[in-house]
């Protein structure tokens, strides 16, 4: 198991969203893999919920929802101390962004399913 634990925000049982291609991906690539949706759900060996979990060793925190939703999670995902975050396709955020460089935590506009699948993740 790789030892880049990733937190998926926005996490759906629903196998047609990306966020949950990405959960069964990082699995698949046996990353140790925790998240949260906006209800309770499972992803093959994945159980989420919706609370915001104090999650330890957090390497890679990748976002799955919107700019407009994101302002709830800004504290939280700061407070786990990443060493990057994902803003998957339709999670730009310059304001979040620019929080979490403040930080020296690295930011991404990009997609987790290409950088899996080309080996860069």
């Amino acid at each position: 198991m790789s030892t880049q634990k990733t937190l998926v925000i926005g996490a759906s049982e629903n196998t047609e969203r990306y966020s949950n291609k990405a959960v069964r991906m990082l699995r698949k690539y046996h990353f140790d893999v925790v998240a949260i949706g906006n209800k309770v759900g499972k992803i093959e060996d994945v159980s989420f919920g919706i609370e915001k979990i104090p999650f330890e060793n957090i390497h890679t925190v990748t976002l799955y929802i919107g700019e407009k939703h994101q302002p709830a999670y800004y504290d939280y995902v700061l407070s786990l101390n990443p060493i990057r975050i994902i803003f998957n396709p339709g999670t730009e955020n310059d304001v979040f962004i620019e929080m979490a460089k403040a930080q020296n935590i690295e930011c991404l506009e990009a997609c987790t399913l290409v950088m899996l699948s080309t080996g860069q993740f």
